[in-house]
């Protein structure tokens, strides 16, 4: 594995150097920036059109490149390296967003117009995530991963937590081209944050300290052969599948089943749909506080760790089959927004520190895409089981998670890591 040369470029003290201040700034508004701009498109898209099939047309534009561009934005980011990439998707992001703001103010957008631009937007994304995940471990210590991780992803829960409502009342009061103006702005420091941040990271790739461009281990330049390494590699490191089969499958049984069971659960037990609110709340606020709590208390055995977090999400999914009242079901869903975030955390950090520099782009492109690419069929289940009951629903989901986390608990591997 060739040595970072960021990490002998910066000071490796974590948040004593300017360049890692800016990186975690302009990461942490990057995350609210997605939060209240899926808030803004969301709301505008229903004022163009009747609720229904528009609404879902538009998401659909964002999420399709988005998953479709991961793993070969994954190759880029190994090849050109994480902080090009990285600067490059951010500015791009804010182009969109001026783009999308001319349209909106100056004409009368179709929803196929918007469509069009917010498609762009994943494609940014897709480029954005794996190469910002893989500049953290150039610059931080990997005693301190974990701890930089948890800011980040704290940025994000925060804004998942407060963005809905920031954005909901913003538009209220100022109207949908100021609101994104607002977020145009608010990504345009973001970007500026993070090209700042990468300045020196990119004055060593111009010097050419990074890692060796030519092919390792008979992998050939193609994108097709490069990508089949990364996922060769994926397979083979029993950690790193586990791990990916781990997310994947939380995934399917949480995202759908919360949302859509959720919502019925709301209606037939909780007093109505409104409260839906309230419990979502509840995994926001977990998630705030797991990610906040595993930087600051990093485990020592990981591998238990993982087996925990897995099995926490398993016991609250399990645990929404039987509440009744609001208060209990926004505590049971705290509970499994605390251990996802947990989990997302020290799975992270674990793959930072344990993958090799060439492949870590292509690795973590495939965490993202485990994380992104299944909701479709996370409400497909939810969907099907609905009907059934939502007794039913939270219960299978709740039992295939914790057979999951038996399931990690029985790998030797995952159960030494460290």
């Amino acid at each position: 594995m060739t040595a970072d040369p960021t990490a002998r470029s910066l000071p490796r003290e974590p948040l004593g150097d300017a360049h890692l201040r800016r990186l975690i700034v302009g990461q942490g508004l990057a995350a609210v920036v997605d939060a209240l701009f899926l808030i803004w498109l969301t709301l505008f898209v229903l004022k163009l059109s009747q609720p229904g099939m528009a609404t879902g047309f538009v998401l659909v534009a964002v999420a399709l490149p988005r998953a479709a561009l991961l793993l070969p934005a994954g190759v880029l980011v190994d090849r050109l390296g994480p902080a090009r990439i990285a600067a490059g998707a951010a500015w791009l992001r804010v182009a969109v967003l001026l783009a999308l703001g001319a349209l909106v103010t100056l004409t009368s957008p179709s929803v196929t117009a918007v469509a069009l631009l917010a498609a762009l937007l994943g494609v940014a994304d897709a480029a954005y995530f794996p190469a910002a995940l893989a500049l953290l471990p150039g610059v931080v210590p990997n005693d301190r991963l974990a701890r930089v991780n948890a800011l980040v992803q704290g940025a994000e829960s925060g804004g998942d937590l407060i963005g809905p409502a920031v954005a909901a009342g913003v538009i209220a009061v100022v109207g949908f081209d100021a609101t994104l103006g607002g977020i145009a702005a608010l990504a345009a420091l973001a970007a500026v944050a993070l090209s700042m941040a990468v300045r020196a990271l990119r004055r060593g790739e111009s010097a050419g300290d990074v890692v060796d461009p030519q092919p390792a281990e008979g992998e050939q330049l193609s994108t097709a052969r490069a990508l089949g390494a990364g996922l060769s590699y994926a397979w083979r490191e029993p950690v790193v599948r586990g791990m990916l089969a781990a997310i994947a499958l939380i995934n399917i049984a949480v995202v759908g089943p919360v949302l859509v069971g959720g919502a019925v659960l709301a209606d037939q037990r909780l007093g109505g749909a409104g409260s839906l609110g309230i419990v979502l709340s509840g995994f926001g606020g977990g998630s705030l506080a797991g990610s906040l709590v595993a930087g600051w208390r990093p485990p020592a055995r990981r591998g238990w760790t993982v087996v925990g977090g897995v099995a926490a999400i398993g016991a609250g999914m399990a645990g929404l089959a039987a509440v009744d009242d609001v208060v209990a079901a926004t505590a049971v869903v705290s509970l499994i927004g605390l251990g996802s975030a947990f989990l997302g955390v020290v799975v992270v950090a674990t793959l930072q520190e344990r993958v090799p520099q060439r492949l870590l782009g292509r690795v973590l492109s495939l965490v993202v895409l485990a994380t992104v690419a299944f909701d479709p069929f996370s409400y497909m289940l939810a969907g099907v089981l609905v009907p059934l009951g939502t007794t039913l629903l939270f219960l299978v989901c709740g039992s295939a998670v914790l057979a999951c986390a038996a399931l990690v608990a029985l790998s030797p591997a995952m159960r030494s890591l460290r």
